[in-house]
């Protein structure tokens, strides 16, 4: 049987509200478009956790960061927790990382053979939250609103260089699969920083949304006192009250942002020439990202919500066994794990004892369902672990702290009206919450989460005293087996390397 290989585009903080069936209108995304129309397009797909370091882990593993004990940004992703990189090797697969996966701890490759770049942000404890100091607000890595005021213009940032990197790495090592040297199917994995704020893009991205419609929530901004108390502890971790937020921060904010997605788009778009050009159309392509961005609706920026614009991503998968064309059932990141796994002949026996996630072969097929969708968030902003579930057209948010929240998405897509209140949902409250109570404790969840966040903030002061050692990934670049050295023949360097010959 001929293996597909398998290319894997990730974006950052990408909300799937902007992708109701592949990219809104508005978009300027003619290569995401185009991946669209031959993709099947799944149109209710949610983070595991709204937070990049967590969702990534449960997107590569399958679980949930409650079985992951990945609750936060700055929470290790142990070696031992088997991913889809680690699957498909087992099985005969290449595997290879360019861009950010955000591994916090010493394992910087978690599956993976071959990792082409460093990652953008810091694999050890120092960002760890800390529910012992409820309200505590970290200022040298929390995020703020200075991102919403400072939006604009530049020719390079620190994320642009990095995805730019990232696209050049890539480019180069899909290139290197053309040639195939190396005759085993290949899962690589791309994995850029955007449209992640700072909301600053290039120029020329920048004049394809000057007469943009979208540059306004459709929601207007929440006053604190009518927010939900989730919601009113992420204003206050951003520290909401020293920034003056104007209208034309907003428009800023969001026209940099969606340029910035014009920007991915273009690296995209090389990505998927490569292909073409290395004839290798058969490659199944899949595009998703790790959590979306508020962007100001109800007053809300950035993620760390069970809010659609935070916790809905855009998935979309092109792959030959698959039909072209949308689907609404609700489904997780977590079940990209069991689906690439599916695809890739890998067997599924091996997975269903620790996997949180469900193959969407059958989905896509029409030939089954996801059961309901779980989501956590335990990190910065919260002070006791929430959860929420998406069955059918209800989402239901829990946490020990709060009153619950219940939203009829089909009747009420902005979640305007909580129904925990309203007698005539008096039953799906009841029957949700019993779901939601059987699958977690979260007492033992609170208590987990605190004891982690305890270690860790034990183990960071130590290591930061002294000589220290740094976990983050040095990329292996040997100079002396590339271009042309005196070990090899220049004739025949020469015609192995180009393509087509």
């Amino acid at each position: 049987m001929t293996r597909p290989n398998i290319l894997i585009l990730m974006v950052d903080q990408l909300a799937g509200t902007l992708f109701p069936d592949g990219p809104s209108d508005f978009l300027h995304t003619p290569n995401l478009s185009a991946l669209a129309a031959r993709s099947t397009r799944f149109a209710n797909t949610y983070a595991a956790s709204p937070l990049c370091a967590p969702a990534r882990a449960s997107f590569m593993s399958g679980q949930l960061p409650s079985r992951t004990r990945v609750y936060d940004n700055a929470a290790e992703f142990a070696s031992d927790i088997p991913t889809y990189a680690h699957h498909l090797r087992n099985t005969g697969y290449h595997t290879c990382l360019s861009g950010k996966m955000h591994f916090v701890g010493p394992d910087q490759l978690h599956g993976f053979e071959e990792r082409l770049t460093t990652d953008i942000y810091p694999a050890d404890f120092g960002w760890t939250p800390n529910y012992a100091e409820p309200g505590q607000r970290i200022d040298w890595w929390y995020h703020n609103l200075g991102s919403v005021t400072g939006a604009g213009v530049a020719a390079i940032t620190n994320q642009l260089e990095y995805d730019d990197e990232v696209a050049f790495c890539a480019t180069n090592k899909l290139y290197d699969l053309s040639r195939r040297a190396d005759p085993r199917p290949w899962c690589l994995t791309v994995s850029f920083s955007h449209p992640h704020d700072p909301y600053v893009a290039r120029q020329n991205f920048w004049d394809l949304y000057e007469d943009c419609a979208a540059l306004q929530p459709e929601v207007a901004a929440i006053p604190f006192d009518r927010q939900d108390p989730h919601s009113q502890r992420l204003m206050l971790a951003s520290d909401h009250t020293a920034f003056d937020i104007t209208q034309r921060d907003i428009e800023r904010s969001r026209r940099a942002y969606f340029a910035n997605i014009s920007y991915v788009d273009e690296k995209i778009g090389e990505l998927l020439r490569v292909l073409r050009e290395g004839r290798m159309q058969d490659t199944i392509v899949l595009f998703l990202s790790d959590h979306g961005d508020m962007l100001g609706e109800r007053g809300l920026w950035f993620k760390m919500s069970f809010f659609e614009g935070s916790a809905r991503v855009p998935l979309m998968i092109a792959a030959p066994d698959l039909p072209q064309g949308r689907v609404d059932a609700p489904v997780s990141t977590l079940d990209v794990a069991a689906t690439l796994c599916e695809l890739g002949g890998v067997d599924m026996g091996s997975m269903q004892h620790w996997s949180d996630g469900e193959s969407l072969v059958p989905v896509a097929c029409g030939a089954g369902a996801r059961g309901p969708v779980p989501m956590e968030y335990a990190a910065e902003g919260s002070e006791a672990p929430l959860v929420a579930l998406r069955e059918d057209r209800f989402k239901l948010v829990l946490c020990d702290l709060d009153p619950p929240l219940l939203y009829d998405l089909e009747a009420d897509p902005h979640e305007l009206r909580n129904l925990a209140d309203d007698p005539a949902h008096a039953g799906i409250l009841s029957e949700m919450s019993a779901t939601m109570r059987a699958r977690w404790d979260l007492q033992r969840f609170d208590a987990e989460v605190r004891a982690s966040q305890a270690r860790r903030l034990v183990v960071y002061e130590a290591l930061r005293n002294g000589t220290y050692y740094p976990w983050d990934y040095q990329p292996l670049k040997r100079a002396s087996e590339r271009y042309m050295r005196n070990h090899m023949d220049l004739n025949v360097l020469e015609e192995e390397q180009r393509f087509p010959r």
